[in-house]
């Protein structure tokens, strides 16, 4: 058959898009390895049909969506001339990954005669170009050139591992896609950091209160782990506690679905196997995704049991002296944590974090809060001299500005030693959930580096935005301590 009969065919078949993702137009591999056409699924099909443009999506693993995007912008290539695509993944080799095993091998296994019409010109580990004009590559930043079409994969984990990366992505490659075009951004959730966690954030709090969206705003998709078929299991011999039942109910009541036996069965031997994880991998609401713990954090078992215990909660101020302790910084961010010690109980009832700013704004802020204050606790560095012409130290600065009395902390041999004697602070810390909520997240948030080279994390801290609220924490925990306060009458 000559090469334009076959593409008439192929269009009279398969008129449109929708038509050819629906009907096995494109060939992929399947779970098992073997080639089957593609077909649609439940939440692939639901993404199709609501999608905006500009589009976050938070979802369970393994549904589908980096492959539905990657053969939808791969059709748009083919029978749109001069469309250029990219696709960030958080990683180079994960990128070349979803090139190979996706978008070339879709292409790859079209019909010759198709492939003679729309033939590649440059075929390469990490690019096609189509003889339409029409181009696609991948790559881990995408910065140069202009593009109609945008994929970012797992944002999540670039915006978690590699927050310089995700900081190039925003600024670099959202930037070479115009308004009015078309950029998908999709990923499980890690945590309540960076820019995919603001992102769903905005979009979803645009969806609740039915805000129209422009060009320029990005739509919420939600995909839970409860809408994919295979995730069920025969519920003979599965027992349900009445902690899962009640799970269930929340889960229902909130989402407004009803979920059988084999449902029910399937996510209970799943959180077995994965723990607390799974409400990261397989989440049924958008909100229990983000709570789940970062991978690589430092604390996920200390703050899994301060929520259960009910000690991050709302703490009254009482009618008693507060002390402070800080983590210093000037271009970084300076952070304080405001305590009050009632009994063996260490409660955080206060945060404040700025950058920038000298010791004049933070004495401000002291007196803003309006607390009786005792004692300042600072790290050791607040002993180092300035750059000013009366080499005076950070100690006399903040003293000059009011900031007083002030303790030098001991200097920690090393960050493991700070980390573990965090640790060994938790069980008396109560922390309160509104005024300290950017201590929480930090707390939350602290992790370790990850090493891109080898794939593992580090045995060392990752400094970022969650250090500076972590080590005002670090402060209270290594600080001299008193000898128990009388407990304090709360009625």
């Amino acid at each position: 058959m000559a090469g334009p009969d076959i593409l008439g065919l192929a269009l009279k078949r398969w008129p449109d898009k929708l038509t050819r993702l629906r009907d096995g137009f494109y060939k992929i591999k399947g779970k098992d390895g073997r080639v089957v056409p593609f077909r649609l699924n439940r939440d692939q099909e639901k993404f199709l049909a609501e999608r905006h443009g500009m589009d976050v999506v938070l979802k369970a693993r393994q549904k589908g969506f980096t492959t539905v995007i990657q053969l939808d912008m791969l059709d748009d290539c083919l029978f749109i001339p001069n469309t250029a695509a990219g696709v960030i993944a958080h990683n180079l080799n994960d990128a070349k990954a979803f090139f190979a095993d996706k978008i070339k091998f879709a292409y790859d296994k079209l019909p010759q005669a198709f492939r003679d019409i729309v033939s590649a010109e440059q075929d390469a580990a990490d690019s096609l170009k189509f003889s339409n004009g029409s181009s696609i590559r991948v790559g881990a930043s995408l910065r140069s050139g202009t593009l109609q079409r945008l994929h970012v994969s797992e944002y999540g984990k670039l915006c978690a591992k590699y927050p310089e990366k995700a900081r190039e992505v925003r600024t670099g490659a959202f930037n070479t896609v115009q308004a009015g075009m078309s950029i998908t951004v999709e990923s499980t959730a890690e945590g309540q950091a960076g820019d995919f966690f603001e992102m769903c954030q905005k979009a979803e709090r645009k969806q609740d209160a039915g805000e129209p969206l422009s060009a320029m705003d990005f739509k919420f998709h939600f995909a839970p782990w409860f809408t994919s078929e295979e995730y069920r299991l025969p519920p003979e011999g599965v027992t349900i506690t009445q902690e899962m039942e009640a799970y269930f109910a929340g889960v229902e009541a909130d989402a407004g679905v009803t979920l059988d036996a084999e449902q029910r069965a399937w996510y209970v031997k799943k959180r077995e196997q994965q723990g607390d994880d799974v409400k990261r991998e397989y989440p049924s609401t958008p909100k229990e995704a983000f709570e789940a713990s970062i991978e690589g954090a430092y604390f996920t078992t200390q703050m899994r049991a301060m929520r259960k215990d009910g000690r991050i909660c709302r703490i009254p101020v009482l009618d008693a002296p507060v002390y402070t302790t800080w983590d210093l910084g000037y271009d970084d961010s300076m952070a304080i944590t405001f305590w009050q010690d009632v009994g063996m109980e260490r409660r955080a009832i206060d945060y404040f974090e700025d950058s920038g700013e000298g010791f004049g704004h933070y004495a401000r802020v002291l007196n803003e809060r309006g607390y009786n204050y005792s004692i300042h606790h600072m790290p050791h560095d607040v002993e180092v001299h300035l750059l000013n012409k009366d080499a005076t130290t950070r100690r006399q600065e903040a003293e000059s500005a009011g900031i007083k009395p002030i303790n030098v902390l001991k200097r920690i041999r090393t960050e493991m030693d700070g980390i573990e004697a965090a640790r060994r602070f938790f069980p008396n810390v109560y922390i309160d959930e509104v005024r300290c909520a950017r201590l929480i997240w930090c707390l939350d948030s602290h992790r370790k580096e990850w090493d891109e080279k080898r794939g593992v994390y580090k045995s060392t801290p990752f400094h970022g935005e969650a250090s500076h609220g972590y080590k005002s924490f670090e402060s209270a925990a290594i600080r001299p301590t008193p000898a128990a306060a009388k407990p304090l009458d709360l009625s």
